[in-house]
């Protein structure tokens, strides 16, 4: 792969997913990336048990390494004036700082962008926020499952009344991970920007915002028609037998997305061994099959149920209309297209521990990014230190004091 982004040096004031997750694939692609702890616990990460949506197993935090892969890190007490010479004269050497502090803490720490551009005026200052660098709540801190999840109507666009409760993001760190790739792409191009024109820009990207971009089709729909965005009721009648979901005699499901039902119905109907059915007046044409959608459903429904997921992958595999299986984890892993292209890596911990993460969704020059291992606490703490011109007896000191970890 062609690391995009050797040569660009990245400062971190950052814990959990949202923000971290954005320098990890940076790190992916070529920066090098500084990680500012805390000088104690490190980030909060380290010590997480529990998502509220999965535990985490302690042989190997791979919540922790898919948002810190690649990265070298520096246990260091922002709130002493010692720390903040450190964290400053870092700023001195890198292209971009990247921070999720809240406001009111980046001037307590005087961190904000007026103090870190006091060092380097030329350094890309990145803000990630729950729900936006400005308003009434500029100030408060959230997480996905608050401003990209609950707050953007994305749960009540999966929502049911049968549910009887609100559903849960899919995934620990979804909307955390989505918004950490929408950062990593303002940041690429702040500093595109830069080169051209030698003005570096503040970046900001909140959760709220990318949860509103996500949804952004239904809500443009919502605005047009002043109508709040729902799914449709269960059982409701398509209008298309081609675009919706089939359960099969295992109890897995095949969905289809066949848009243009008229050309798709003659080869599914060849497909799954019915070709009569392409000839029958219901479903003849395009408009006689979306007329006669509620019998085509039907009829796909008993069929489908005939047989197990297998041998449907069989019998569809030449059918040229789109569809897949619906997919767990393991078998989104394990599929052949994943495979093919990379999507998975295979990695290991600091302690050894073999894991599998997935890879940055950009790839340069037809080759994934192969993802390094997240460092431990303080890791490259002396390291990072000496390159500044500290020496031993001064490294020492730090610590003593408890400056650096």
């Amino acid at each position: 792969m062609t690391a995009v982004m050797r040569g660009v040096r990245v400062l971190e004031v950052a814990e959990h997913t949202f923000v971290p997750a954005a320098s990890a694939l940076l790190a992916d692609w070529g920066a090098e990336v500084i990680k500012i702890e805390h000088v104690e616990r490190g980030d909060a990460m380290r010590a997480l048990a529990a998502t509220g949506v999965a535990v985490v197993p302690t042989s190997a935090n791979v919540l922790l390494e898919h948002s810190n892969r690649g990265k070298r890190s520096l246990g260091l007490d922002l709130g002493s004036e010692a720390g903040r010479d450190i964290l400053y004269r870092l700023a001195a050497t890198c292209d971009v700082f990247l921070t999720n502090k809240l406001p009111a803490v980046r001037t307590k720490l005087k961190i904000d962008v007026e103090e870190i551009r006091a060092h380097n005026p030329r350094i890309i200052y990145v803000r990630g926020t729950g729900q936006g660098e400005r308003g009434p709540e500029a100030d408060r801190g959230s997480y996905d499952s608050l401003a990209f999840w609950a707050r953007t109507g994305a749960a009540v666009g999966v929502m049911r009344p049968e549910y009887g409760h609100v559903p849960v993001p899919p995934a620990p760190g979804f909307g955390d991970s989505l918004g950490a790739m929408t950062i990593a792409g303002g940041i690429m191009g702040a500093l595109y920007h830069r080169e051209r024109t030698g003005e570096a820009p503040v970046v900001d990207v909140s959760l709220l915002g990318t949860g509103i971009w996500a949804m952004g089709q239904a809500l443009a729909l919502s605005l047009l028609l002043d109508v709040p965005w729902t799914p449709p009721p269960a059982g409701a009648a398509r209008a298309n037998p081609l675009s919706g979901n089939y359960q099969t005699k295992d109890g897995d499901w095949l969905a289809f997305t066949c848009l243009q039902a008229g050309k798709y119905w003659p080869p599914l109907c060849a497909a799954i061994g019915r070709p009569e059915l392409a000839t029958d007046p219901r479903f003849a044409t395009h408009e006689a099959l979306l007329t006669h959608s509620t019998d085509a459903i039907a009829l796909l429904t008993g069929v489908f149920a005939e047989r197990s997921v297998g041998e449907w992958r069989e019998r569809l595999a030449s059918f040229t209309g789109q569809w897949t299986v619906v997919q767990n984890t393991l078998e989104a892993a394990a599929d052949p297209q994943t495979v093919a292209n990379g999507y998975v890596q295979e990695c290991a911990t600091a302690t050894g521990v073999p894991v599998r993460l997935a890879t940055a969704p950009v790839q340069y020059d037809e080759q994934p990014a192969r993802p390094g291992r997240a460092p431990t606490f303080n890791e490259h703490g002396d390291g990072v230190l000496a390159e500044l011109g500290f020496d031993w007896d001064s490294i020492l000191d730090l610590k003593l004091r408890g400056v650096v970890a």
